[in-house]
């Protein structure tokens, strides 16, 4: 039974991380007035998770690995719902803020320790590859359910009791995960201290940059907190790459695979999931759709990525990881393209093929990025690989969602028709991002020989050995 309890734990843990990442776009409204935050704290609003998750996956990642994962699950579970109750009783913006990028921490932890947990548990190709499939289906189960909770909740109370149910869920959660079995790497590194600070600040310094950006790039304190991040990466890679015991080894760089499945998250961040990200603001703005409408087109893209992340394992077995990714990146641009056209007169049905197509690929895409991610990566690192993956994800999603408000302005007066032509924008070049990153998988994911670190080769089909 522990794997199949392992398997709901981490899944189920993957599925709160993600509604708590999505709720504040079915009630922003109600919750930038009930903070009384304005238009820069409502970016803060929206993007403060996304700091706490991108500054701490691939950190936690690795200290699950060394030190324990199921540890590690239990103490992001319990940060995760402490913070979400914080979040609930927030009166100002600065404190929620401070709580979803808090929020965003623990989640890294469960999201990086629990596909951690879950490899360990089925060290069986064939079975690890069902098990990564329900795990692609808790990522569209938690999109699909945040916003559909989030309206719920805030039309039935207040926008504060989404953020209840989350604290409830990750103390759940903690108590949950105390019944999997404890997993850790054989060959424990030393603890790289300058290589997790630089990482975190980092990236966390960029994040913020970026959300401050949104709100005007010529400001002072956007400049610095820009140059501040990239010069803490730039710090961090060069630290590994004189460190003895490096938090992330360079030389993954140098394989394609490992090269391959991180392409892949950057472009779906920047690519779908920035788009997605827009989706419910746009349709409300130019096209007076409902917020629950809004939450339902949200579901229309969501729900097929769960039917097809359970049922990716039964795809022909000669499709490689790499042909999957590669194939589904162009199938979701294909599904972007397919939402141009609309106009101001346009119902919500209209939205509805082009999500459904992107959606259908997505759930392939997810199963395939956890397999992978976890398969690039050296024997004992697979939180190590689930956090560089998902680091990559929401560090495309922040430039992607920067890169999408900036094409989607309108130029001059705010009307309807100019947010619909910056729709076509936004649409056209996060569908442009999306085939980059196809042909970027499948030009960067050839077949490679093991490395002098004893990493085998991943590129072999995902159902079989």
């Amino acid at each position: 039974m522990s794997p199949r309890r392992t398997l709901a734990t981490a899944s189920l843990g993957t599925v709160a991380v993600l509604v708590a990442f999505t709720a504040p776009l079915a009630n922003f409204n109600e919750t930038v007035a009930g903070l009384g935050a304005g238009h820069r704290g409502g970016t803060w609003v929206l993007s403060s998770m996304s700091i706490g998750l991108g500054a701490f996956l691939l950190t936690a990642g690795r200290l699950a690995d060394d030190y324990g994962r199921r540890r590690w699950f239990v103490l992001g579970s319990l940060l995760l719902g402490l913070a979400s109750l914080v979040g609930a009783a927030s009166g100002d913006v600065t404190a929620f803020v401070a709580s979803r990028i808090a929020a965003g921490a623990g989640g890294a932890a469960v999201v990086a320790a629990g596909l951690g947990m879950i490899a360990h548990a089925h060290p069986d190709p064939v079975a690890r590859s069902r098990a990564t499939g329900v795990w692609g289906a808790s990522v569209g189960a938690g999109i699909a359910i945040g916003p559909l909770l989030g309206n719920y909740l805030s039309s039935l109370h207040s926008w504060r009791d989404v953020y209840v149910v989350l604290g409830a869920a990750g103390l759940a959660l903690a108590v949950a995960g105390r019944g999997c079995p404890e997993s850790r790497s054989d060959h424990r590194a030393r603890l790289d201290v300058p290589g997790v600070v630089l990482m975190a600040l980092g990236v966390a310094a960029l994040l913020a940059g970026l959300t401050e950006g949104r709100a005007g790039w010529g400001r002072p304190v956007t400049l610095v907190l820009l140059a501040v991040g990239v010069g803490m990466l730039v710090a961090f890679v060069v630290i590994e790459g004189r460190s003895t015991h490096p938090m992330l080894d360079l030389g993954l760089l140098g394989r394609p695979a490992f090269r391959a499945v991180n392409i892949a998250g950057l472009a779906t961040g920047a690519g779908i999931i920035a788009l997605m990200s827009y989706v419910s603001g746009f349709v409300g703005s130019a096209l007076d759709i409902s917020a629950t409408t809004a939450a339902w087109l949200m579901l229309a893209w969501s729900l097929p990525s769960v039917v097809t992340a359970f049922g990716a394992r039964r795809l022909p077995e000669a499709w490689s990881g790499r042909a999957r990714m590669s194939g589904a990146l162009a199938v979701i641009a294909l599904g972007q393209l397919l939402v141009l056209g609309v106009g101001v007169g346009s119902g919500p049905a209209r939205f509805v093929p082009g999500l459904l197509l992107a959606g259908v690929a997505t759930g392939v895409l997810n199963a395939a990025m956890g397999r992978e991610s976890v398969a690039s990566v050296p024997p004992g690192q697979a939180g190590l690989g689930s956090g560089a993956n998902n680091t990559a994800r929401y560090l495309g999603s922040a430039l992607g969602v920067t890169v999408v408000s900036v094409v989607a302005a309108p130029a001059g007066a705010v009307t309807a028709q100019g947010l619909v032509d910056g729709w076509h924008r936004a649409v056209l070049v996060t569908a442009v991002v999306s085939l980059v990153g196809a042909v970027g998988v499948a030009l960067l994911g050839e077949r490679s020989t093991p490395s002098r670190q004893g990493i085998a080769p991943v590129d072999t089909p995902v159902g079989g050995a």
